[in-house]
């Protein structure tokens, strides 16, 4: 089971499989997090299984919305992708790509009008 968090200063999107066509317990999550000082608005949305959390950042730290649903039994954070993961794993491998092209154009580059160009082709 996958968890999803993405946040900006105020908002929150947690994806939580177990609410995913289970509205009782997404109203149970929502019970719980309409308790903290901070909080504005809760939205769950039982089709996509995620909830998104609009608060005060200046009253409450991101960091404690998901904390408290660990607490909870309602979260997994060892189990967490987030947009910052993707974009890493992303970057990785074009960087990785891009490499290779570029050592492929500088021996081709460098052994242009040798013999040997033929087997810069084939790099």
């Amino acid at each position: 089971m996958r968890y999803y968090m993405h946040s900006v200063p105020g908002r929150l999107r947690i994806k939580i499989p177990a609410i995913k066509g289970h509205p009782e317990k997404a109203r149970n999550i929502q019970a719980l997090l309409s308790e903290i000082e901070g909080i504005e608005s809760i939205r769950a949305n039982t089709a996509t299984g995620s909830i998104v959390v609009k608060y005060e950042p200046g009253r409450l730290l991101s960091e404690r919305i998901p904390s408290i649903l660990t607490e909870n039994g309602h979260f997994d954070k060892t189990q967490t992708f987030s947009m910052d993961h993707a974009v890493h794993e992303s970057s990785s491998k074009a960087g990785h790509v891009l490499s290779k092209a570029f050592c492929g154009w500088a021996v081709g580059r460098a052994l242009e009008g040798t013999g040997l160009s033929f087997l810069a082709a084939l790099i």
